[in-house]
């Protein structure tokens, strides 16, 4: 796989390694505290797009490794290549380290809804280009397949209790999320809905991988 392009994993990885960062300063009492901007949570219309989304690349996800024999479970294109295994198992892990990324670190940063107007047209531009494949990249090892799964039915089951949680903060959150902004080295500033899509379009991206490995024509046929 070729590094020496920026392509939209790495970006994540790279923001998924500042979750770490030095946690913010202990806010003033209230007494001495700057007035702050009230919350606004998402829309229906933002609530309902994002559920379609999720809904949508579970489903194509779930479809696109069902009924796989062992023999196809397993099977690598080539050495340096993952199976349907392995990529599945990626989009399962990263599924809940992405939602962690939003809650813990980009939601506890302070809100400057100041920076909205830079993110616009960028929900659309995010769900365009991340499932491309034109360009491929090497995961961090922390979210490299592992066989955290014992099988096929234990990994769709983490997948799916995880996809669950990511919906469920969607449809029941209260946070700001567009008033909240971490900068990402392809797509630049981003809000926390963008980085919402982000975990959708994930997954679609490697769903896409998948069908790459079904399409081989050394891929068993049962």
């Amino acid at each position: 796989m070729q590094r020496k392009k920026a392509t939209v994993i790495p970006a994540l990885m790279l923001c998924l390694g500042l979750t770490a960062a030095v946690a913010q300063t202990a806010s003033q009492s209230s007494s001495q505290a700057a007035p702050q901007t009230p919350a606004t949570p998402l829309t229906a219309q933002e609530r309902e797009f994002a559920l379609q989304q999720f809904q949508t690349t579970r489903d194509n996800f779930l479809k696109s490794i069902a009924g796989l024999s062992q023999k196809q479970w397993t099977f690598k294109p080539a050495p340096d290549r993952w199976s349907v295994a392995e990529v599945a198992e990626h989009i399962a892990v990263s599924e809940s380290t992405l939602l962690g990324l939003v809650q813990q670190r980009i939601m506890q940063s302070p809100a400057a809804p100041e920076k909205r107007e830079q993110v616009k047209g960028k929900d659309q531009m995010i769900l365009e280009r991340l499932p491309d494949r034109s360009h491929k990249a090497q995961a961090p090892e922390f979210l490299r397949p592992t066989g955290r799964w014992a099988t096929e039915a234990d990994l769709t089951k983490a997948f799916e209790d995880s996809r669950k949680t990511t919906m469920d903060y969607i449809r029941t959150t209260n946070d700001d999320l567009r008033d909240h902004f971490f900068d990402h080295p392809v797509f630049g500033t981003l809000d926390g809905y963008q980085w919402m899509l982000l975990i959708s379009g994930h997954s679609a991206r490697h769903t896409e991988q998948i069908e790459e490995v079904k399409a081989d024509p050394n891929f068993p046929k049962e």
